[in-house]
């Protein structure tokens, strides 16, 4: 597909969802947002805001996790999948950012993903809400799907779909392509049922069912 496609991809899914889309994880400051995308692999946010409004009220700032009891913090976030693990990077996370960058988000996604349990995906999505920058595409499950269904891209690997994303779509829009295919995938192109009828893109889509 080529720019001008995805251009138009990118107009109409503005026209219906909006160009201020921001992520629904419900957070006061740059530490709850971190730690919220932090949870959020292989879990929805409705998941996620459940756990952090009694882990919020526990925890304030990284110096808190970082000096956390595992197993009381485990107890927190147990409602979440992997939630040992993330316990883990949690706990280690908070420390890193606290020894090496003076207890701040860093403004760095080589910095980021050196954080214990920190990704491209997680990286970009703090990135682009706490300050505004686009470094890449945070590809999720919705941005899998809603991409390849356009014929944006082929691949299921995230790094590879992000790559290939950041080709076609101009850098000031990076993180409305994400937020707008991930609108996307909620609303009507949905993993496992799509409802072309009713999406916004039934008649340029490639894969709608509704022309």
């Amino acid at each position: 597909m080529d720019r001008k496609f995805a251009d138009l991809v990118l107009d109409k899914l503005q026209e219906r969802y909006g160009s201020n889309l921001h992520t629904q994880l419900r957070h006061r400051n740059n530490t709850e947002l971190f730690v919220a995308v932090l949870l959020s692999p292989q879990c929805n946010d409705n998941q996620v805001n459940k756990t952090t409004e009694s882990l919020f009220r526990k925890y304030k700032t990284f110096y808190d996790y970082s000096h956390a009891d595992l197993k009381t913090l485990r107890s927190y976030l147990n409602g979440l999948n992997y939630y040992k693990t993330k316990a883990k990077y949690l706990k280690e996370t908070a420390g890193q950012i606290l020894k090496y960058y003076d207890g701040k988000i860093s403004k760095s996604i080589s910095e980021l993903t050196r954080l214990q349990g920190v990704g491209r995906k997680v990286a970009n999505v703090i990135l682009n809400e706490a300050y505004g920058i686009n470094e890449g595409i945070a590809v999720d499950t919705h941005v899998n799907v809603t991409a390849r269904r356009l014929w944006l891209i082929r691949s299921k690997k995230p790094e590879i779909i992000e790559q290939r994303l950041m080709k076609i779509f101009d850098k000031k829009d990076w993180g409305k392509v994400s937020n707008l295919l991930i609108e996307l995938g909620r609303d009507t192109c949905k993993a496992r049922k799509k409802e072309c009828y009713r999406c916004v893109l039934n008649k340029i889509c490639p894969s709608s069912n509704a022309k």
